[in-house]
């Protein structure tokens, strides 16, 4: 497990470190100055003419500590301290000093120039007002110098808990941030800004950090290889699940369609699609494998029959908005006694109708994109945007449900459970159908026996794996959705090695 952190987290951690573990503040800002300087080096950085812009806090220790260590390797750095000398902490302070005694002159104002790298050392993680004035234009200068662009800690200008831009922010090639990713390099705009980001191990404790609920993690490989579940040699189609998909419309075969065949791509042992007859034809036809079960009217006694038949319940990808609709999913929440997923126009539909809420009575998984998620929660998408983390964590303490929140950085939120980041897929996904896909892919793993955070947590990052494969094949511009459930293979494939068979 591998933390991502907004800055109140990395605060606590540093402050662990130092007040608890004994390990001072100036010892932690001379490790992360020369992790800097070594990632410089091991990247084959031009140190010919650097540039160093500081700030007031400790990151613009950071700042002239690594100047410090530059001048002691023969490449002596432009070293501009933009900050208010009356603001500066104790490190701070006693690193200008110590530079300035190894003959280090200090300017006090950004100097256009020739610089072979620019690096960025004045906000770091602390920053969450707007970059106005002196400041913005200071950076919009570093941003038009020419030179490889530098970040420590965090570009400055973007909110270390949010990513968004405050303001403005420094464009860097290259960010060293420590101990611990911060959430504002993992969703965008952040990321875009930061470049490539390397994580230095300085010796700060994370401890405190797994017992933190909010504090949000991604996984390494072999830690979803442990989720994946096991084929068992003695086993039969009964063995891995009976998945139930109410889906499609008139003239929307093709949600129905991507849900079921993602999900027998996933594992899934029995998949059935309750949809219009108007799609029984082309579904028999490009899915012969799956059992359809077509209506033509609302029928309330053969849809109980067929709740009453699964062992999951995936509803809501290209159900429409009718009244018909509407009947189908309220009895569906009212009835259903096994885990259910909510997708799409089951999401729309919810959201018009928030007393369906009050008669469910089992496991829930939504996934909602963004818009659909403002329309649960009554905000605009840049107010989610912006909070989604807080709002996340309100709703699945209101409702019990896991929520997978889908953006290009999707997140799972569960009760009791840390946030989860999933880190794979890419542009390339952005296309219609592409969510139905990850419906079947989640309502799969659910029906193979995984609980409802594992299912999602798993499902997001093998369906982001399929993009990455599929974008590897076609490209950024030509991945239909149908090519996700084709690489859906080579992703299980990546993690079955070592934990998805016997």
């Amino acid at each position: 497990m591998r933390y991502l952190v907004n800055g109140l987290q990395m605060k606590q951690a540093d402050q662990y470190t130092i007040q608890e573990l004994g390990i001072p503040s100036m010892e932690l800002m001379e490790r992360a100055a020369l992790r800097c300087v070594e990632v410089m080096e091991e990247e084959k950085l031009d140190l010919s003419s650097p540039c160093i812009v500081c700030g007031s806090g400790n990151n613009g220790g950071d700042g002239f500590a690594i100047a410090r260590l530059l001048a002691g390797r023969n490449h002596p750095a432009k070293v501009c301290f933009v900050g208010d000398v009356s603001h500066c902490t104790d490190e701070t302070r006693s690193q200008m000093h110590m530079l300035r005694e190894i003959g280090v002159e200090i300017c006090n104002e950004f100097e256009d120039g020739e610089y072979s790298i620019i690096i960025d050392a004045i906000f770091g993680v602390g920053l969450s007002r707007e970059i106005q004035g002196r400041y913005f234009q200071i950076i919009q200068r570093m941003n038009e110098t020419s030179g490889i662009k530098f970040a420590v800690d965090m570009p400055s200008g973007i909110s270390s808990d949010q990513s968004n831009i405050l303001g403005i922010a420094f464009k860097a090639d290259i960010t060293v941030t420590f101990q611990a990713e911060k959430l504002g390099l993992a969703f965008y705009p952040g990321k875009e800004y930061a470049g490539r980001v390397i994580i230095a191990d300085i010796g700060i404790s994370m401890e405190k950090t797994s017992v933190d609920k909010q504090a949000a993690y991604t996984l390494e490989r072999e830690e979803y290889q442990r989720i994946l579940p096991i084929r068992k040699a003695d086993s039969n189609k009964g063995t891995y699940g009976r998945l139930l998909i109410i889906a499609g419309s008139k003239g929307m075969s093709g949600a129905a369609y991507l849900n079921a065949k993602a999900a027998y791509m996933t594992g899934a042992g029995l998949v059935r699609i309750y949809t219009p007859e108007e799609n029984r034809m082309i579904l028999q036809q490009q899915l012969p494998e799956a059992i359809v079960t077509a209506y033509d009217h609302y029928d309330k006694e053969e849809l109980l029959g067929l709740l009453d038949w699964a062992d999951i319940i995936c509803i809501g990808s290209g159900l429409g908005l009718s009244e018909q609709s509407e009947k189908i999913l309220r009895i569906t929440l009212t009835h259903a006694e096994v885990p259910c997923l909510i997708d799409a126009d089951g999401l729309n539909l919810l959201a018009k109708h928030r007393e369906y809420i009050d008669s469910i009575k089992t496991d829930i998984i939504i996934t909602p994109h963004m818009k659909e998620m403002s329309r649960l929660v009554s905000l605009s998408v840049e107010e989610l945007k912006r909070g989604r983390m807080e709002i996340l964590e309100e709703y699945v303490k209101q409702y019990h449900w896991t929520c997978v929140l889908k953006d290009s950085r999707t997140v799972v939120a569960s009760l009791d459970s840390h946030p989860y980041v999933n880190l794979s897929g890419n542009a390339a996904m952005a296309k219609a159908g592409s969510g139905d896909v990850l419906a079947g892919v989640i309502a799969a793993l659910m029906a193979q026996g995984l609980g409802c955070h594992d299912a999602a947590v798993l499902g997001t990052y093998l369906h982001g794996r399929a993009g990455d494969y599929a974008r590897a094949a076609k490209g950024s511009y030509s991945v239909l959705a149908r090519d996700l459930i084709e690489y859906l293979s080579d992703a299980l494939k990546e993690i079955e090695t070592t934990g998805g068979s016997q």
